[in-house]
């Protein structure tokens, strides 16, 4: 027997005639009419009594129908399944991402990807990038986002695409400094800056980047990653050179109530985020299809910053409403 004849069978026992089981599968009625004689021979039963135009089932039919139903119903289930996975709507993801955007960006570009699909379970980590780094390289996540890390020492188990984009200055709106349209690391000496912590390759380029303007980088808060100094750029406290994901979290949240201005470099500072993947876990489709739409979001976002004049100075737009 075979998924066909067991289709007929069933249409078969619900109609009682090959005429409208051959309409419902859109089949010819002597197509109809072999498969359930092969299906009878294949059993070596006689499955139905003819009574005029009606078929009868024996008992046998019955247990038959039972089992069928079962059956198909089973592979009906495994169809629909797999075509949600194809496509991508449903499945499990786990992912992992740096502190800054999991405080809001990630969380919410997930939230309105995944909708209120019931299908779908998601596990969403929030860890430094080195430890998304060791998750990727263990094949323990479906892809990260970080900050950039070249591998030192072994062979790296996983693949790094690259997204950059130029960093700001956050300054408090009272500051001078927020009127201009564009700073140097020089405009910084001596001024109280806040950053992360020192071992972070970030930090390590902008105390390079003090040193090479031969000017005087002065730490006063120091942070593990760039929203928490939002709070001390608004006091007054310090400025801070940040990455601009944390401006667009700033444009979305306005955690300082439009006390902070973000102003440009005039020789572009580069950040260098990294979508990481790990290379002997294939991804699924959901993971292709929630990582690509990530990127196209950070994207977006990137753009919006760099294009909004007040990525400059939220100030202008806000603080005049306080």
């Amino acid at each position: 027997m075979n998924l066909t004849q067991l289709t007929v069978f069933r249409e078969v026992m619900e109609t009682g005639s090959i005429s409208q089981t051959a309409r419902k599968l859109n089949r010819t009625q002597p197509a109809i009419s072999l498969a359930l004689k092969n299906l009878e021979k294949s059993l070596g039963l006689t499955l139905f009594e003819r009574k005029g135009r009606r078929l009868v089932p024996v008992p046998e039919a019955h247990y038959l129908l039972a089992e069928t139903t079962g059956i198909l119903d089973r592979l009906s289930t495994i169809s629909n399944t797999m075509e949600g996975l194809i496509k991508g709507h449903s499945g499990s993801l786990n992912i992992a991402t740096m502190p800054g955007p999991s405080a809001f960006l990630f969380p919410r570009f997930i939230s309105q990807s995944v909708g209120e699909n019931p299908e779908i379970r998601i596990t969403l980590s929030t860890r430094s990038s080195p430890q998304i780094m060791e998750l990727a390289g263990t094949q323990n996540i479906d892809f990260g986002f970080a900050d950039f890390e070249y591998s030192v020492g072994r062979e790296p188990q996983y693949s790094a695409e690259l997204i950059r984009a130029d960093c700001f200055c956050a300054v408090d709106r009272e500051s001078p400094l927020a009127s201009c349209t564009s700073l140097t690391i020089s405009d910084l000496d001596g001024v109280p800056m806040g950053g992360l912590h020192a071992t972070h390759p970030f930090q390590k380029k902008i105390r390079r980047e003090f040193q090479d303007a031969c000017a005087d980088y002065n730490p006063t808060v120091t942070c593990q990653y760039f929203l928490p100094l939002i709070p001390f750029v608004s006091s007054g406290q310090c400025c801070s050179i940040v990455d601009p994901l944390t401006v667009a979290t700033e444009h979305e949240m306005n955690l300082s109530n439009g006390k902070v201005a973000f102003v440009p470099f005039k020789e572009p500072l580069r950040y260098e985020y990294a979508l990481l993947e790990p290379d002997h876990r294939p991804p699924s489709q959901l993971a292709l299809k929630i990582k690509a739409g990530w990127k196209a979001e950070v994207f977006k976002m990137l753009e919006g910053v760099k294009a909004n004049p007040r990525a400059r100075n939220i100030a202008e737009a806000e603080g005049k409403q306080s």
